[in-house]
């Protein structure tokens, strides 16, 4: 039985392999098929599908082509607005960009006590105009002794017009103690300060050849005594070292005069040297008003209106003597300083608002 069935196969298979060599399939397809009658449907189908859609493949083809062509034609419009809309994202973020950078130029110009060591265009640009009121009728500087807070908050504390106080310095130590050796001692012994002065506070060489105010300190006694045949010098730094900070205003109080509502910087603005030019003209950018104490010698302040109140305005002299304070917005007067012969000339301010 075994052997009959065997014979009918084998017939069968050859019939098969007649069949598809008629046809054309390889004998390793036809026992492909056998083995896996699957993949044989899947050819079948294949191979139908390509016959019977030949023609058609080619049309489709073409007809896809052209309605590619279509949307192409359609996108086009679309994609260069898209390429617009990108580009100017693109431009704005890097616009962004610079307009941090300058931002942060000019924040750090404003955070100078003068712009001096900045770039005096970009400064002078970036300043608000004055309103002229402040000098529009300004004769001369007032000259104020005894002026209650009251009256020296309405006349001259936000109005922006100078006034020399003569009075507001009896009571101070500063007076008698504050020198050069005082500064020199009080920084050498306390601990950070020269370092806090070089890092954090500001240093104004002026026309000097000291980089910081450790150099200051450690010049010869000649020259920081001004005997002749020495280089002059005159300088200014701003304390932001709280222990010296402590140490200096046990010597000086508050000046008496200011609003009592109004509060003072925790910096103090220290200027010494000898004769000669001081700070050249320029304009301060601190925002708030400040006083200055002439605590040794002898200086002249050279105020000068901005230059949209020219016109309407006057310049002025005012000469501080040793005791006077001076106040001034240095924010809307350019102003530059001279030292007079005779004791060196030490000056001590601060901000208040």
């Amino acid at each position: 039985m075994e052997n009959e069935k065997k014979k009918f196969l084998v017939k069968k298979l050859t019939k098969v392999i007649e069949e598809a060599d008629k046809n054309g399939v390889s004998r390793s397809d036809v026992r492909n098929i056998l083995i896996n009658p699957t993949v044989d449907k899947v050819k079948k189908t294949d191979s139908k599908t390509k016959e019977n859609t030949g023609i058609e493949n080619t049309e489709y083809t073409k007809e896809h082509e052209e309605k590619e062509k279509r949307d192409e034609r359609k996108l086009s419009p679309l994609k260069s607005k898209y390429v617009m809309y990108a580009f100017m994202y693109v431009f704005g973020i890097i616009s962004t960009l610079i307009t941090i950078f300058i931002h942060g130029f000019i924040v750090d110009a404003l955070a100078e006590k003068c712009f001096m060591d900045q770039n005096v265009y970009a400064a002078e640009i970036s300043r608000p105009l004055v309103q002229c009121n402040m000098c529009r009728n300004l004769d001369s500087i007032p000259v104020e002794s005894g002026i209650s807070a009251e009256e020296f908050k309405r006349k001259y504390a936000y109005t922006s017009v100078p006034v020399l106080i003569k009075d507001a310095t009896n009571t101070w130590s500063a007076m008698t103690q504050f020198n050069f050796q005082f500064f020199k001692d009080l920084y050498f012994r306390t601990e950070d300060a020269l370092r806090t002065v070089d890092e954090e506070c500001q240093f104004f060489p002026y026309n000097t050849d000291f980089l910081t105010l450790s150099d200051v300190f450690n010049m010869s006694d000649a020259r920081a005594n001004f005997v002749d045949g020495e280089m002059p010098w005159y300088i200014g730094w701003s304390n932001c070292h709280k222990e010296v900070r402590n140490k200096l205003r046990k010597h000086y109080q508050r000046p008496y005069f200011l609003p009592n509502n109004s509060e003072s910087s925790t910096l103090d603005w220290i200027f010494m040297g000898g004769s000669g030019p001081g700070a050249l003209v320029h304009l301060d950018y601190v925002v708030r008003p400040s006083w200055q104490a002439q605590i040794s010698g002898m200086k002249t302040w050279t105020l000068v209106p901005s230059p949209e109140c020219e016109a309407e305005c006057k310049s002025f002299n005012v000469t501080v003597h040793k005791g006077d304070i001076f106040v001034v917005d240095t924010n809307v007067w350019y102003h530059s300083t001279f030292i007079h012969p005779g004791d060196i000339s030490i000056t001590i301010g601060s901000e208040y608002d």
